[in-house]
């Protein structure tokens, strides 16, 4: 390893001197000072520059040289190597449109190639890296999600796939997030048909994420400040089953039992479907 980053460093140092000297990127439009073209040289000894920029945490001028290498040389196997690294030198820049781009170029011409699923995983990670607080619009997320499917189910057996699950879960949570921030919203203004309706979809849609119990008890809340003590026992029993051990099911216990109620499915409401396919595992 020292050996070979000691050799790109000379290859860099060298081809500085030859081609680059102390020009600005907007000099060399695929020229260099002394107006020496970069055709002069090999695709290898480009492609290498591009190497020992990134060893030089310069992101921005490794991905020039390797579309450099894609420009000169298409169709080469340097030029499919030039494209892959292009998009990994955009992600180290956070320049996630060209860093999408150059990964799904990848995918378009060389879908077969052992680096496909790192390309598509690149493509993922342009999106999921931009996911912020729940507070944002959550189109990323979607995108983040799909493209991180797409690597589980088409390369289930790379590297890469327990990092896209991993990486799946949490903006699958992170879309449960939001659906809860919604709802809490409604709730403190007293809007509860609204704050169901999030709610309901945190329990429906996203059941496997950590905000579920939450969600239910929520649901305990809204129901019983409209009268609906049906929804909120069933609400309650399912709390009681799968969550006992969360502050949600205690505080959801003191607020049924204290009005003389059981946490118990009761009525036929989507509630109580929910009940029975968790509790009793009926499905119909």
């Amino acid at each position: 390893m020292a050996g070979g980053r000691a050799r790109k460093i000379l290859i860099g140092t060298a081809f500085s001197a030859m081609v680059l000297g102390g020009c600005t990127p907007q000099e060399r439009p695929g020229y260099a000072r002394g107006d020496i073209p970069l055709e002069t040289f090999t695709a290898e000894q480009i492609f290498e520059r591009g190497e020992f920029e990134l060893d030089q945490n310069d992101g921005e001028q490794a991905a020039y040289y390797f579309s450099e290498v894609e420009r000169l040389y298409p169709y080469s196997e340097w030029s499919k190597r030039g494209l892959i690294m292009q998009a990994y030198a955009y992600h180290l820049e956070k320049d996630y449109e060209n860093s999408r781009s150059a990964a799904q170029r990848y995918i378009d011409f060389y879908p077969t190639d052992e680096d496909a699923a790192y390309a598509q995983y690149l493509l993922a990670l342009s999106y999921y890296d931009q996911i912020e607080d729940v507070g944002r619009d959550q189109g990323l997320t979607f995108q983040a999600l799909q493209a991180l499917r797409t690597v589980i189910e088409r390369y289930p057996d790379s590297e890469y796939a327990r990092s896209s699950i991993l990486k799946f879960d949490l903006a699958f949570d992170h879309l449960a997030a939001k659906e809860m921030e919604i709802g809490r919203y409604y709730l403190k203004r007293q809007n509860y048909g609204a704050a169901i309706s999030r709610f309901r979809t945190v329990v429906e849609d996203f059941q496997t994420t950590t905000h579920t119990p939450e969600a239910l008890h929520r649901l305990v809340e809204s129901y019983l400040s409209l009268g609906l003590t049906q929804e909120a026992q069933t609400a309650g029993a399912i709390l009681g089953y799968n969550y006992q051990g969360t502050e949600w099911y205690q505080d959801s216990y003191k607020l049924l039992t204290g009005r003389g109620l059981e946490l118990e499915a009761a009525g036929d409401n989507w509630l109580s479907s929910i009940y029975r396919q968790m509790v009793k595992g009926q499905w119909l």
